[in-house]
């Protein structure tokens, strides 16, 4: 009797071992932001750093040609928290901001629902005007708004005399009331586009669903933007509401060259011009740093708000 040989059997293989998970790196994303950190502390870490410093100091014409400073400690901000004039600057930098800012979100709002009702060609022609109002340089423009608003030979006087309203010869940057709607009409004119472009941006990322099962639902237009749109496109107003009021804060370029285009500047300032005067034309680098911290705290105390909102949205 043959007996057969019994192979043994095969072991079965051992799976191989996976790898082993690559640890979070924690530190990454902090260490990602160092290089935009060092670059704005270069940025301004200097020249605020300076101004913080020269407004504890009497910095004047001779200081300018090699003069040591004269260290005063807090004079400067007496001096200017003591002056009258400094308050109704500030108010009136305030009032300005707040008006220019809140009508720049609410044209570009209404603009940015447009683009969206309108076809395609319309809204190609919107984004084209916008994007060339925009992109015109601040210089040029108001050299053609300082035309318009030419007491002798502007486009607006001429205009008002064709439908009927006696305004030859009327000076409208004399008075400071009307000085102020024309640099608030500018101001919104310039600032507009950004507003509606990035508004409109906001509304392509709407889902047409949700318009959709609201409209079956019976909700009207005007439910649908107070109920759906507006508190879906919050946080992008949000963002450019804070921006229109740091910069409409800090205006200076439209305000100085209707100034110097017949407007009368004691009675015209905003802080802008105002540290403008004080360090360029008076020669007082300390008062004028001092006024432009002052001008620092505004802004932050301004946007602080929404910074904290825009916080506890993210969180």
């Amino acid at each position: 009797m043959t007996s057969t040989a019994t192979a043994p059997p095969e072991t079965a293989s051992a799976p191989p071992e996976a790898p082993p998970a690559p640890r979070p790196r924690r530190h990454l994303p902090a260490l990602l932001v160092v290089p935009a950190v060092v670059l704005l502390v270069a940025a301004l870490g200097y020249p605020v750093g300076w101004q913080v410093v020269t407004s504890f100091q009497h910095f004047g014409m001779m200081q300018q040609f090699g003069q040591p400073p004269e260290w005063v400690g807090l004079a400067n901000y007496t001096a200017l928290l003591s002056d009258p004039n400094l308050w109704v600057i500030v108010g009136r930098s305030l009032a300005f901001c707040l008006v220019c800012a809140l009508l720049t979100v609410a044209i570009g709002l209404a603009l940015a629902l447009l683009m969206g009702a309108v076809g395609r060609v319309g809204r190609l022609t919107l984004q084209v005007a916008l994007l060339l109002a925009w992109a015109m340089p601040v210089v040029a423009s108001m050299t053609v708004w300082t035309w318009i608003v030419n007491w002798r030979n502007g486009l607006l006087n001429w205009a008002l005399d064709r439908v009927g309203v006696d305004a030859q010869g009327h000076n409208w940057l004399v008075e400071p009331l009307s000085f102020f709607v024309v640099a608030a009409v500018i101001v919104v004119w310039m600032s507009v586009p950004f507003v509606a472009l990035s508004i409109y941006a906001g509304l392509t990322q709407l889902s047409p669903e949700v318009l959709e099962a609201a409209e079956i639902d019976g909700a009207g237009g005007w439910k649908r933007l107070r109920l759906i749109i507006l508190p879906l496109v919050a946080p992008v107003i949000s963002i450019v509401l804070l921006l229109q009021l740091i910069w409409d804060l800090r205006v200076f370029t439209q305000i100085k060259l209707l100034q110097d285009a017949g407007g009368v500047a004691n009675e015209t300032h905003l802080l802008g011009t105002y540290i403008y005067q004080l360090g360029t034309g008076a020669g007082d680098f300390g008062m004028a740093s001092a006024v432009s911290i002052l001008m620092l705290l505004l802004t932050v105390a301004v946007s602080w708000y929404y910074v904290r909102s825009l916080m506890k949205e993210e969180s």
